[in-house]
């Protein structure tokens, strides 16, 4: 073991002379579930199922619903199996409460401490742990290894900005890797840096976000919608920031000015901005309505979709999405859950978060780049053919996960 990670770990020991006092200040301020933080201290609150159990862990919304394609896959080959998914934000646990796939729960991650990992771990005793992309707690791993359990890591991504930030620690890097049996990256750049950090083998297997089944959507929701944007020709702004909703509300105020039926529905990546962007639309003489507060859209030019996980009803129902975090530093959110739900994508010029993924969509023609000059003109566009393209390729990466389904499973005593 490295000096670093034998640091880390003995430091870890330290952990629950804070952990609960930290927990119950974020607990007050709303950052943490009132009815399950004490999970974050290796506490259940579902039983563990008679079966063999998987452990998947992600750290994030857009990572834990990634997961579901390939869990589908374990699934099918395995009835036998249950499934775990564990990750740290609250918010992920809010939008996978809609979306788990069968025989499949969530718990939050317990604190990186030995005696919340071991109460953690005694409870659910998995056969397999599987990490996701790269959040890696060195706890977590060193404590699942020593109880025999096989890891793996899944679907990789470690640009070169995030090696960068990880070198220095490259010895206890180094030792967590090596405890994997299996890593597959999403692209060859990670593939090459996790191998400098001293990873023995990586698989270069492409983006589980592709193959993730669509997002789920409330019927009753779903309907209500599609009632009230009757007669509209509706555009999405989806999990928008402050740059690309003030590109949108430019574009959308002349797209109103010409066709009094032109709508933008506005999903922020956090809802809690809504009154923010509720003003800047008026600011530029525009109509706006909130769906926090009830509203519908009725004739208004902007409607704001400020609730939280509901990204799976307006890709069902706006038929052109544009892609959030592609206009600033936040660098693009994920083009697979519009495509998989039928609506055409366009993005902006920033995306190195789906780097490999928006050049393959481009190259293809299932994903339409645009700049804050050519946005009008893609909006007017016909996106018929565009979607077919975007259709195919889905249907493709969801036949993709099967091989990686196996290799994990064989890892299984």
């Amino acid at each position: 073991m490295s000096l670093q990670l034998a640091a880390y770990l003995a430091a870890s020991r330290l952990l629950p002379l804070i952990a609960p006092k930290l927990l119950t200040r974020r607990l007050a301020k709303g950052k943490e579930d009132g009815a399950r933080w004490r999970e974050k201290l290796g506490e259940p609150t579902l039983p563990r199922p008679d079966a063999p159990v998987i452990w998947l862990h992600a750290v994030g919304v857009g990572e834990v619903l990634a997961l579901r394609g390939l869990i589908v896959q374990l699934a099918d080959l395995r009835p036998d199996v249950e499934f775990l998914v564990t990750s740290t934000a609250r918010s992920s646990a809010e939008v996978m409460g809609g979306q788990l796939p069968r025989r499949t729960r969530h718990q939050f991650l317990p604190v990186d401490a030995p005696q919340y990992l071991a109460k953690f771990l005694d409870h659910w005793k998995p056969c397999l742990s599987i990490w996701a992309e790269q959040d890696l707690w060195p706890g977590a791993v060193v404590a699942a290894d020593r109880a025999g359990i096989p890891l793996a890591m899944v679907n990789a991504r470690m640009n070169d900005a995030a090696f960068t930030r990880r070198e220095k620690a490259k010895s206890l890097y180094g030792n967590l890797l090596k405890r994997f049996r299996l890593i597959t990256a999403q692209d060859a750049i990670t593939a090459a840096n996790l191998k400098k950090l001293g990873a023995r083998e990586v698989e270069v297997t492409g983006s589980l976000k592709s193959a993730a089944p669509p997002l789920a959507a409330d019927k009753t929701a779903l309907e209500a919608a599609r009632v009230a944007l009757e007669g509209r020709s509706p555009w999405l702004l989806a999990s928008s920031h402050e740059m690309d909703e003030a590109l949108a509300l430019k574009a959308q105020a002349q797209l109103f000015a010409e066709d009094p039926s032109r709508l933008l529905v506005i999903a922020p990546r956090d809802p809690h901005r809504s009154g923010e962007i509720a003003a800047a639309a008026r600011a530029m003489g525009l109509t706006v309505a909130q769906r926090s507060k009830g509203e519908g859209p009725g004739q208004a030019a902007v409607w704001i979709a400020d609730t939280f996980g509901e990204l799976g009803l307006w890709y069902r129902l706006i038929p052109v999405a544009l892609i959030g975090g592609t206009f600033c530093q936040i660098e693009g959110h994920n083009p697979w859950e519009p495509l998989a739900l039928g609506a055409a994508v366009l993005h902006g010029p920033r995306t190195a978060n789906f780097a490999a993924d928006f050049a393959q969509l481009d190259v293809s023609g299932a994903a339409l780049p645009v700049t804050e000059e050519t946005l009008l003109a893609a909006l007017r566009a016909d996106h018929t053919a565009q979607r077919s393209r975007a259709s195919q390729i889905v249907h493709a990466a969801r036949g993709s996960l099967r091989p990686l389904a196996r290799d994990l499973l064989d890892l299984v005593k």
